[in-house]
Order: structure tokens, then C-alpha cells, then sequence
């Protein structure tokens, strides 16, 4: 990324971010909320509530949801509603306890997620976070997916806590760049490999023998994107 593009992503979030209420986390900037299934990763398959919140200063090229990015386009929930709004749309019939609630972004930890783990704990949920780990973590957080991002470093604190390190494979040099990141968490985070989307077609097969050569590893693929859901 270029300085210039940096210094508009800062400028795009910094509005936001200064916000006293978005700083308590008492309002989030919400991109977009839905009810689908994990497509990726350790819960793949799973019942799962998205909660995508906006702004993001990583700027990866290959990012699909950049329309994330800008903090400020998106509009300030209290956590309130969006706990209200998850309700209302997964309805009265399934159980919360075995919906998973899942914070992802942009890059959701830009904020203070104590309110919003809370309130989804009380309402039953499990709370899930899906990070760049760039920022300090915040809330009660029962699972922590890091995909590390080249643009803007992980926090060593925040590797330390993963549970989950899923990195995307764009380039070859991606294996060597994710075996860095593995030998900085722990034993028991479950390690994934991801093919970059544009790219899943050239790269799966040196990540299917990557794989095979080193079992610690697990490939994931984006099921979501192949059975048409969010």
C-alpha cells in the first residue's frame, strides 16, 4: 500500500474512532449483520450470526469486503440494537447456546469490544472474533480466529491467544510467511492454510501436497462462497 493510501484510510476511520461513545464500544459503525453458516475455518459448517463491523486501516489488495474500510459510511448501532436485531432475525426457535455470534470486519478490535461480548453472552451466544491481530484484544472472547495480514503486523500478544491462525495463500512464499506466524502461537491453536479466492485454482494443489508434507496443517476452503450463502 502507498503512504497516500494509508494516510486515507487513517483520515477515514479517525471520525469514527473518536466518537466517546464508539470509544466506551456503547455504539459500533455495523457494516452488515446476517444468519448463515461458518464457511471457513475450525466451525466450518456451523450455525453462525455475522456481525461485520466497519473500518479497517490493514488495506490488503485482495480484501473482498473493502467496502469495509471507511468507518464513517456505515451507521453506529448501539449494542443494544444489534443484539435485537440478531434476535429478531435468527427467530424464536433455535437455541442460542449453539449459535456461534461472530465479530468479524474490517478489523473489529479498532474498537472496544467489552459491550458487545457481553450483551451476546447474555443473550446466549458463543462469541467468536475473526482478527488481523493488529490491535489489542478486548471483550470475553470464547474463540479467536487471527488471519495474519503482510500490511499491517500481528501483535505478538494477540498470536499468543489465538486459537485459531488461518493464512491465506496468494504466492508460494506465503508457506514460509505462515510457518513464521505458527511458531508464535501456541501449541494448541489449530493451524489452517486459505487460498487467496482469484488465486484458489493455481494454488490448492501446491497446498494440497504443502499439507500432506506438513500435517500440522489443515486446508480450508471458503464453502460459503461454493453452497451460495453470505
Amino acid at each position: 500500500m502507498t503512504k497516500t493510501g494509508a494516510v486515507k484510510m487513517e483520515a477515514q476511520t479517525q471520525t469514527i474512532t473518536e466518537n466517546p461513545q464508539v470509544v466506551t464500544g456503547e455504539l459500533l459503525p455495523v457494516m452488515e449483520a446476517f444468519y448463515t453458516l461458518q464457511g471457513e475455518g475450525n466451525y466450518q459448517g456451523k450455525a453462525a450470526y455475522f456481525i461485520r463491523l466497519g473500518g479497517c486501516d490493514v488495506g490488503c489488495v485482495w480484501c473482498d469486503v473493502k467496502d469495509s474500510w471507511d468507518g464513517d459510511a456505515h451507521p453506529l448501532k448501539s449494542v443494544q440494537e444489534i443484539i435485537k436485531e440478531a434476535i429478531a432475525e435468527i427467530g424464536q426457535g433455535p437455541d442460542l447456546s449453539n449459535i456461534i455470534a461472530v465479530i468479524t470486519g474490517g478489523e473489529p478490535l479498532m474498537y472496544n469490544l467489552e459491550p458487545l461480548t457481553e450483551a451476546l453472552h447474555q443473550a446466549g451466544f458463543r462469541v467468536h472474533i475473526e482478527t488481523s491481530g493488529a490491535y489489542p484484544l478486548s471483550g470475553d472472547l470464547d474463540w479467536i480466529c487471527v488471519s495474519p495480514k503482510k500490511f499491517k503486523a500481528p501483535l505478538p500478544a494477540v498470536l499468543e491467544k489465538a486459537q485459531e491462525l488461518k493464512v491465506v495463500v496468494y504466492h508460494k512464499s506465503d508457506f514460509k510467511w505462515g510457518e513464521d506466524h505458527a511458531s508464535q502461537v501456541s501449541s494448541h491453536c489449530r493451524l489452517y492454510l486459505q487460498p487467496e479466492w482469484s488465486k484458489e485454482k493455481q494454488m490448492l494443489p501446491l497446498m494440497i501436497d504443502y499439507v500432506k508434507a506438513n500435517p500440522k496443517w489443515g486446508l480450508c476452503i471458503q464453502v460459503h462462497k461454493y453452497i451460495n450463502v453470505p
